[in-house]
């Protein structure tokens, strides 16, 4: 006679995937850089935004995108959903620190003020520039677990 935990072993639903490692280190990072660019567009907007309005709105840009990464890289892990606003957001994150930097560079005069993503992240260390490379590697070797819940909501967004 089958044990009665064994019987509930195989009716529970999957278990959530926990982030360990360095998947902890790449969230970490993500959420300073959140809270960095955070404060600094809040001040750069309050105090002179007339100064740099460009510069100063992409430091906005940028800190919404490591707020929204963070949060879709810690709920990525269990959700399909999260998981694809992650590669958008990372993509994105990407895309404007290469554009950007490369602008910072060119066309020096379009950024009288910096901006996280200026100069490829020269003020942050370059982590900006190398962060979104780390995190496309996290997304391609760690895809969610899909959950019945995820795939009933699949259903319904493509049905």
């Amino acid at each position: 006679m089958p044990s009665p935990s064994h019987g509930a072993a195989e009716t529970a639903p999957p278990r959530r995937r926990r982030m360990t490692g360095i998947g902890r280190v790449l969230v970490v990072v993500y959420a300073i850089l959140a809270l960095g660019a955070t404060g600094r567009s809040f001040v750069q907007i309050a105090e002179r935004f007339d100064q740099a309005p460009l510069a100063f709105s992409l430091s906005g840009v940028s800190a919404v995108v490591y707020i929204v990464a963070t949060l879709a890289l810690v709920l990525g892990a269990g959700s399909r959903i999260w998981y694809r606003i992650a590669w958008v957001t990372i993509s994105f994150e990407l895309i404007g620190v290469l554009v950007i930097g490369t602008l910072s560079l060119v066309q020096p005069t379009l950024f009288p003020e910096a901006t996280v993503w200026s100069y490829y992240g020269i003020g942050y260390l370059f982590v900006p520039l190398v962060l979104p490379f780390f995190g496309v590697w996290w997304l391609i070797t760690h895809p969610p677990v899909e959950t019945p819940k995820d795939a009933a909501a699949e259903q319904v967004v493509s049905g």
